[in-house]
C-alpha cells in the first residue's frame, strides 16, 4: 500500500532528500484511494509545512515535538510496555515478524519505530497492513489526540492511519480527547529532569536484580541513536507511477 510508505516518509526526521520528492509524494497522495479527500488535505498541509519552510527549523520542531518525553515516542512499544523486560521480547517477537516477511532492517533500528513498522506493513497485502494498523489502532488514536492538543499538523498521518485500519478518526480521537486535555505535558525541562532522576533509582534496582540493561532509557535516545534509514522503493505497480528514487535518513 504505497501511501503508507507516504506516511512513513511525512512521520521520519525531515531531510533535505524529502523535500526534493516532493512532487512524487503529492502525487502519490493524490493516488491514494484508501483515505479521504479530507485526510489527503491533511498530508498536504504537512508536507507543505515541511517542504515550505527552513530544513533546519523543521528538524529542530521535529526533535522538540517527538524527541522530548515520551507521550508523543514514535516508539510502538514505550507506549506499551516502558522500559519493563515485556518491551525486550515484544521486540524479539517484532523481529522475527520482519524476518520471516523477508524485510530486513540495520542492526542499530528499533523494531518498533513507527516510520519503520509503517514500511513493511506498505510492502505487505492490503488486508495484512489494515490488520497490523488495526491492532495498534488505540496508540495511533493517542498519538492522534495528543498532536491535536499540540495543534501539530502531524496529527494528519495518525488520522489517515486510522481511517486505513477501518476506524473512524474523529470518532476516536474525540473519545480521547478529555483524557489527553488532563495529562500533564512531559516534554518540560522539569518533567524530563524526573524522568531522568527516577530512572537513574530503577537502574540501580534492575542492577540488583540482575535484569536486562541494554534498552535504552533515556527520553528520545532510543531513536537517537538509531539511525532508522527508509529507502524509497519502486512502487511501479501496473497503472501507477513509480516513486521518487529518493533517499531518506536520519540527520
Amino acid at each position: 500500500m504505497r501511501i503508507l510508505k507516504v506516511i512513513s516518509l511525512l512521520l521520519d526526521y525531515p531531510t533535505q532528500g524529502l523535500i526534493e520528492g516532493r512532487d512524487e509524494l503529492e502525487q502519490a497522495i493524490i493516488q491514494a484511494r484508501e483515505i479521504s479527500p479530507k485526510q489527503r488535505g491533511g498530508l498536504f498541509e504537512l508536507l507543505e509545512l515541511i517542504c515550505g519552510n527552513d530544513l533546519m527549523d523543521g528538524q529542530e520542531h521535529y526533535g522538540a515535538l517527538f524527541g522530548r518525553g515520551r507521550s508523543l515516542s514514535l516508539l510502538l512499544f514505550e507506549h506499551v510496555h516502558g522500559e519493563s523486560r515485556d518491551r525486550g521480547q515484544a521486540m524479539v517477537d517484532m523481529m522475527a515478524q520482519y524476518e520471516a516477511a523477508g524485510f530486513a532492517i540495520g542492526v542499530k533500528e528499533l523494531p518498533d519505530y513507527i516510520p519503520l513498522y509503517l514500511e513493511f506493513l506498505s510492502t505487505r497485502e492490503d488486508i495484512e497492513a489494515r490488520e497490523g494498523l488495526a491492532d495498534v489502532g488505540h496508540l495511533l488514536a493517542l498519538l492522534a489526540a495528543r498532536l491535536d492538543e499540540r495543534e501539530s499538523a502531524y496529527a494528519s498521518c495518525f488520522r489517515a492511519l486510522l481511517q486505513i485500519a477501518g476506524m473512524e478518526p474523529q470518532k476516536a480521537v474525540a473519545e480521547l480527547r478529555e483524557q489527553v486535555a488532563a495529562e500533564v505535558r512531559d516534554d518540560s525541562l522539569e518533567a524530563l529532569d524526573k524522568v531522568w532522576e527516577e530512572e537513574a533509582v530503577d537502574f540501580m534496582k534492575a542492577e540488583q536484580q540482575d535484569r536486562c540493561s541494554s534498552m535504552p532509557s533515556a527520553p528520545g535516545k532510543a531513536r537517537e541513536e538509531s539511525a532508522v534509514p527508509l529507502h524509497w522503493v519502486d512502487f511501479q505497480h501496473e497503472g501507477q507511477a513509480g516513486a521518487p528514487a529518493v533517499e531518506v535518513k536520519h540527520g
